[in-house]
């Protein structure tokens, strides 16, 4: 058999791309190494929900406050107002949506990805299948690379698609405690301490009956293993049972091209799409896909290869400028503690807080109220000229 489109990946946005693309009555196959589990919070806002149609079964637990943890251990607790964030573990929701995209009819094959091949009878996708050990072969028009961040396929296709930059990110599964003076299970921490990440952040997810625990930095010799140790026990959670440990990279900017001008194009992890800064992945993973598959379907129906562009054109057309400011935030306030002091200090303004999640919560920048961008615009200046204290909020 021949397919439309073989797509390399199958986590939210391999998934996705490859049930839209069976649901447009496209042949679609997908690759997926089976037992692996992505290193993630979990955490899914509402737009997400409704856009993807995600069932509430697959909610572990409802977030209803964010808190906000500085250096010298100042906490402010952010209220999502008008709603919840949704939080979902990896190890099943990754499943489901596999399973999904199977029901609408994609193909699925367990195996690991080793190379593409061209001839004159077309595309040709190896991989290694998982239970056999050889090398199998699938024929296809196009491929859509999903395969992660230090992507296999970016790094043999595509311009640069190996020069992405990078947190290694590291979290434990655990046992969550009952409600206690440091853990509540409709909370979200984020620690902000340069001891448990000198240039990124901790965390603290709640996951229903699990909670994940973890870190990222970009700095190679932080050990992270012993950070996550060191916030479990900051945090009070150090005799909770570890369920399972995770670690993998987290890319941090979009790449400047995602296709390779024949029959390729890049979706997910693998074209940079996690949000600088929150670092969240798993809606823009998931709106990756879909633009992925929207270029696939274009090309298909047209014969023009430049119509894969319209994958990379499509999202950045709607969170450019969200991916702007969050880097610019992540440039301004990440790199010393006296820096993470001043952004907490900042979180205490309820403007910051309002406009922050309503943007993170729509995915949209809000633009409907100038006087609060002003007002935040002047506290932003005062704290990075340090013409307030760190302490000033």
């Amino acid at each position: 058999m021949q397919y439309d489109v073989v797509v390399v990946g199958a986590g939210p946005s391999g998934a996705t791309a490859a049930e839209d693309l069976a649901r447009s009555g496209h042949k679609v196959a997908f690759i997926d190494r089976e037992g692996r589990i992505k290193p993630c919070g979990g955490a899914i806002p509402p737009r997400l929900i409704a856009d993807f149609f995600i069932p509430d079964d697959q909610i572990v637990a409802k977030v209803n406050t964010a808190r906000m943890i500085s250096p010298t251990g100042r906490q402010v607790d952010i209220p999502i107002e008008n709603g919840f964030v949704g939080m979902v573990d990896r190890e099943y929701f990754d499943a489901f949506l596999r399973q999904r995209a199977k029901d609408a009819g994609a193909h699925r094959y367990a195996g690991t990805f080793t190379r593409i091949e061209r001839d004159a009878d077309g595309t040709h996708v190896i991989y290694r299948d998982k239970i056999s050990g050889n090398d199998m072969r699938l024929t296809t028009k196009l491929v859509i690379g999903a395969d992660g961040a230090r992507s296999n396929v970016a790094r043999a296709e595509i311009k640069d698609g190996d020069k992405i930059p990078y947190v290694i990110a590291y979290h434990e599964i655990i046992e969550a405690p009952a409600a206690n003076a440091t853990y509540d299970p409709m909370r979200c921490d984020v620690v902000y301490d340069g001891k448990i990440s000198p240039d990124f952040y901790g965390w603290v997810f709640p996951h229903g009956a699990h909670a994940s625990v973890g870190m990222g930095s970009m700095i190679k010799s932080v050990d992270v293993k012993q950070a996550t140790a060191d916030l479990r026990t900051a945090s009070g959670l150090t005799d909770c049972k570890t369920i399972r440990r995770e670690g993998a990279p987290i890319p941090l900017k979009p790449l400047d091209c995602w296709d390779n001008g024949k029959d390729v194009v890049l979706a997910g992890d693998a074209a940079g799409v996690v949000a600088p800064s929150s670092g969240e992945g798993i809606y823009y993973a998931m709106v990756g896909g879909r633009v992925a598959a929207t270029a696939a379907a274009a090309c298909l129906a047209s014969g023009r290869v430049k119509d894969l562009q319209l994958a990379r054109k499509l999202f950045m057309r709607e969170h450019k400028q969200v991916f702007r400011v969050l880097g610019a935030m992540q440039n301004a306030y990440y790199r010393s503690d006296e820096r993470r002091e001043r952004f907490v200090s900042l979180c205490h303004d309820v403007d910051v807080q309002k406009l922050t999640f309503e943007a993170y919560m729509n995915k949209k920048l809000v633009k409907a109220r100038p006087l609060a961008h002003l007002k935040i615009g002047i506290k932003n200046l005062a704290h990075l000229t340090r013409l307030v204290s760190p302490l000033r909020t």
